[in-house]
C-alpha cells in the first residue's frame, strides 16, 4: 500500500472531545497516572473516555522493548520504580464509578521479576478497596519466567491477558527480538494452568472457586495472511485462551511498520465465526477492536455464556436475551457506584456533603471525585 493511502470509511472515528473526555484527561494528569489509551495512540480514546473508561498503565511510561507497531516510548528506566504506585493507583481507580478496569504495563526487562510483584500488589490492593470490581491485567511475558506469571495470577485478576500481537511468521520482524510467539503462548498456557490449579485447591477446601479467564489479541493488516490468522487462533485456543480480540493495525507514525492492507469488515466477521467454532468463549473481531476495547461488555457476555444464563455471546441473541444481558450490566454498574460512594465516604469522612445528597454517585458513568484528594503529597 502507498504510505499515505486514505483510510476506508469503516476506520474513521470522531475526534476526541467532550466534557467527560477533557475531565478524565485533566484528572489523569493531576493524579500522575499514565494510560495506554494515550501512550499507544488508540483510535478509540475519544469513545472510551467519553464513556468514562480508560486503561491504566503501570510501571511508568518507558518500555524496555522496541516493537515496530507500538508508539509507547522505548528506553532504559534503569530499575526505577515508584513503590507508592500500587497504593496510589488502587485508591484512584477505586474512587471511580467503574465496574471493570484494565491495568496494563510496559515491559520492564530491567527488573528481576519483570514487574510482576508490582502488578500483583496493585491488584491485591484494589481487591481490598473494591471487592466488587472486575479486574483485567494485560501484562508482558516476563522474559519467559513463569514465576512472574504465577505471581500475577495468584493476585486474583478476573482476566489474565497477554497479547501475541501478530502471527508466527512475522513475529521476529514486528515484535522486539526479546519477544517470541512461542514464549507468549507459553505464558498464556501457564496462566490457564495456574488458574485451574487455584480453582482445584479452592474446591478441595470447600471454598467457592471464582471464575478466571485468559485473553489475548491479534493485529491484522500488518503482513499476515488469513490462513495464518486462523493458525494463530488455533494456537491460542490450544493454549487454553478463553477470549480473543482481533483488530486492524494502524500505523502510529512513519517510523513504525507500514500497513499492508485494510481488512474488510466481512473478513473480520469470518475470523469471529472461526474463533467461536474453535471453542473460544468470546471473540471480538472488527476493524477498531483493541485488546481492551469495551472490555467490560466482552467479559460479562463471556461470563453469561459460560454460566448458561443467556444466549451464546458469539451468536445473535433474541430480544429477551439482549434484555437479560443489559439488566446484568446495569446491576453490576449499580453495585460499582454504591461501592465507590462507600469508599469515598470511608477515605474522606470529613468531606462536606450538602443536605439530602445521595449516598451514591449520580447515574453518569464518568462521575469522578475531586482530584485534589488523590494527589500524592
Amino acid at each position: 500500500m502507498a504510505q499515505f493511502s486514505p483510510k476506508p470509511e469503516w476506520l474513521k472515528v470522531r475526534a476526541p472531545g467532550g466534557d467527560t473526555y477533557h475531565h478524565l484527561k485533566e484528572t489523569f494528569r493531576k493524579l500522575d497516572l499514565h494510560t495506554v489509551c494515550e501512550e499507544a495512540r488508540c483510535p478509540n480514546v475519544g469513545e472510551c473516555w467519553r464513556e468514562g473508561t480508560a486503561t491504566v498503565m503501570l510501571l511508568g511510561d518507558v518500555c524496555t522493548r522496541g516493537c515496530r507497531f507500538c508508539a509507547v516510548t522505548t528506553g532504559d528506566p534503569r530499575g526505577a520504580v515508584d513503590v507508592r504506585e500500587p497504593e496510589h493507583v488502587a485508591r484512584a481507580i477505586a474512587r471511580l464509578s467503574l465496574q471493570y478496569v484494565v491495568m496494563t504495563m510496559v515491559n520492564r526487562d530491567d527488573l528481576l521479576d519483570g514487574g510482576a510483584d508490582h502488578v500483583a500488589r496493585t491488584v491485591s490492593r484494589l481487591h481490598a478497596l473494591r471487592p466488587d470490581l472486575l479486574i483485567e491485567t494485560l501484562v508482558g511475558d516476563f522474559q519467559g519466567h513463569m514465576s512472574g506469571v504465577d505471581t500475577v495470577v495468584d493476585a486474583g485478576p478476573d482476566v489474565f491477558a497477554h497479547n501475541i500481537e501478530v502471527v508466527r511468521r512475522i513475529t521476529r520482524v514486528i515484535r522486539d527480538v526479546r519477544s517470541s510467539y512461542d514464549q507468549s503462548l507459553a505464558v498464556l498456557r501457564r496462566a490457564k494452568e495456574r488458574q485451574r490449579r487455584l480453582a482445584a485447591d479452592a474446591a478441595e477446601r470447600g471454598a467457592p472457586a471464582p471464575r478466571r479467564l485468559t485473553k489475548s489479541s491479534i493485529m491484522v493488516g500488518i503482513g499476515e495472511t488469513d490462513d495464518e490468522v486462523l493458525e494463530a487462533l488455533r494456537d491460542l485456543r490450544e493454549a487454553g485462551v478463553d477470549i480473543v480480540t482481533i483488530g486492524q493495525y494502524l500505523r502510529p507514525s512513519s517510523k513504525h511498520a507500514p500497513v499492508q492492507r485494510f481488512v474488510e469488515p466481512g473478513t473480520f466477521a469470518a475470523y469471529e465465526r472461526a474463533a467461536l467454532d474453535m471453542g473460544f468463549l468470546y471473540a471480538a473481531s472488527a476493524p477498531l477492536v483493541r485488546s481492551s476495547y469495551k472490555a467490560a461488555e466482552v467479559f460479562v457476555r463471556s461470563l453469561i455464556d459460560r454460566s448458561g444464563d443467556a444466549p451464546s455471546a458469539g451468536a445473535p441473541a433474541g430480544d429477551a436475551g439482549a434484555a437479560q444481558v443489559e439488566a446484568l450490566l446495569e446491576e453490576r454498574l449499580a453495585v460499582a457506584r454504591r461501592e465507590a460512594a462507600r469508599l469515598t465516604a470511608e477515605l474522606d469522612p470529613d468531606e462536606p456533603r450538602p443536605p439530602g445528597a445521595p449516598t451514591a454517585p449520580s447515574a453518569s458513568p464518568a462521575r469522578l471525585v475531586p482530584a485534589a484528594s488523590l494527589i500524592r503529597r
